[in-house]
């Protein structure tokens, strides 16, 4: 997939090398026709001076347009055919098939495999061997020729020599295709990955820091609170039910059962536990847990009553893809929990999604939730799984702090979710990586290491 930030990043390079590529052209031009002695005023000079001039008018007309459309891939794609254009107009001017230029038509389609990969790099390369092919077709039959020229090509060379100048041109055109095309697609997965660990280091060298002082805290707290839990159901158990005093220590031994749960994720947050690891099939427990989702036990779970009603409303759709022969060394447990919070992010995120359409009286939109589970082997061995959604999606200005504990944008919950399966993941020696769109949805992806 194009990124539109690298598209605009790379058609700044683009538009900055046509700039200096039309002045040097110039400049070597004039040095040229000096050292030969030759008239600046020649008819091939002066069409090369207008070329260059053309070319430092074009590159001023995109740099006016690049912030309107640097985003769009048909946007490159004009830049790069034109330039594909330009270069033969080079090679007519100098010679035609004597030309020595044939070859920037390599640069024009290895810009294009670094802006548009693979796909691009082939259309550039194939309009830039029919052009060459053309070129030298018209030039063999007389209809044009070149500025630079001593006679007719079909006098002076055989057109088994010309049919085979083509198919090395071609070849030299697709071949460079493929092979940029891949070397910027596997440049892009690096950089990617070399990203992704970069982040998940620098999150692990904060959460590291916090992990020791949440487990001193939650050490200190777990105690006395066991202590007031106990002397309040003792309480509890002397009192008439229905009165005041009943009622007001039901809600005392529910708030400390709550405080209990977030005291019990601190502790889980601090230092996960990874002794009872074992081998276990990834995709069977997967389809256990989204089983158990189907049938709602989050609703019992949940903090708010408008999030208990929309996920017991069964509108949401579960599309699976797994492969089953995949398996992993993990507590199943924590397998469980970080499978479970990354569906039910999922979940609620269709929830805000879907009253945002209410409040908008969009009634007659029927939104259906989506939640997408794949898991999938590379070469190197790495399994991925992918949990996506067609949510509400996160702002690009959270994105970066969506695993720092306490953090969170909705209105209940304590912000550990994500922190947690952060130092789950982390203490299997893998990583996490979300990417979302606002608006579209949201996708986290788990790399574990295989057995």
């Amino acid at each position: 997939m194009i990124n539109n930030l690298e598209i605009q990043r790379g058609l700044k390079w683009l538009i900055s090398f046509r700039i200096v590529f039309a002045i040097i052209l110039i400049f070597s031009t004039l040095i040229f026709s000096t050292n030969e002695s030759l008239p600046f005023d020649a008819i091939p000079f002066v069409v090369v001076y207008f070329l260059s001039l053309f070319i430092l008018l074009l590159s001023v007309i995109y740099g006016l347009l690049f912030k309107k459309f640097s985003t769009n891939p048909l946007f490159a794609y004009i830049q790069l055919t034109v330039d594909s254009f330009t270069v033969s107009a080079i090679i007519f001017i100098t010679g035609g098939f004597q030309s020595i230029f044939t070859f920037i038509y390599l640069v024009v389609i290895i810009a294009s495999s670094s802006l548009l990969f693979r796909k691009g790099s082939l259309i550039i390369a194939t309009l830039c061997s029919l052009q060459y092919g053309i070129l030298i077709d018209l030039e063999y039959y007389g209809v044009i020729a070149p500025l630079v020229t001593n006679g007719y090509l079909s006098s002076q060379v055989a057109w088994n020599h010309i049919i085979y100048r083509i198919v090395i041109v071609m070849i030299a055109c697709f071949s460079v295709a493929v092979l940029s095309g891949f070397l910027a697609l596997q440049a892009k997965i690096a950089k990617k990955e070399l990203k992704l660990m970069e982040d998940h280091l620098k999150r692990v060298e904060k959460m590291a820091t916090m992990g020791e002082l949440a487990a001193g805290m939650a050490h200190e707290i777990k105690n006395p609170l066991a202590s007031l839990s106990g002397a309040i159901q003792m309480l509890k158990e002397d009192s008439k039910p229905g009165t005041p005093n009943h009622k007001l220590m039901k809600i005392v031994l529910r708030e400390t059962e709550r405080l209990s749960r977030i005291v019990t994720d601190f502790l889980l947050f601090a230092k996960p536990s990874i002794t009872t690891s074992k081998e276990i099939n990834i995709s069977r427990e997967i389809e256990d847990t989204v089983a158990l989702f189907k049938q709602d036990a989050i609703c019992r779970n949940s903090s708010s009553p408008e999030v208990e009603k929309s996920l017991c409303s069964r509108e949401i759709e579960f599309e699976m893809n797994l492969d089953d022969s995949l398996s992993i060394k993990i507590d199943t447990d924590h397998f469980r929990q970080i499978l479970w919070n990354l569906i039910k992010n999922g979940a609620e995120s269709i929830h805000t999604k879907r009253a945002d359409y209410i409040q908008e009286s969009l009634d007659s939109f029927e939104y259906i939730g989506w939640i997408g589970i794949n898991l999938f082997k590379i070469k190197d061995g790495r399994i991925f799984l992918k949990v996506s959604d067609n949510g509400c999606g996160i702002d690009q200005n959270d994105i970066d702090s969506v695993f720092n504990p306490f953090f969170t944008t909705k209105s209940y919950g304590t912000g550990l979710g994500l922190s947690i399966i952060h130092r789950l993941v982390d203490s299997y020696q893998g990583f996490i990586d979300v990417e979302s769109k606002l608006g579209m949805g949201t996708t986290f992806t788990v790399i574990f290491k295989s057995i």
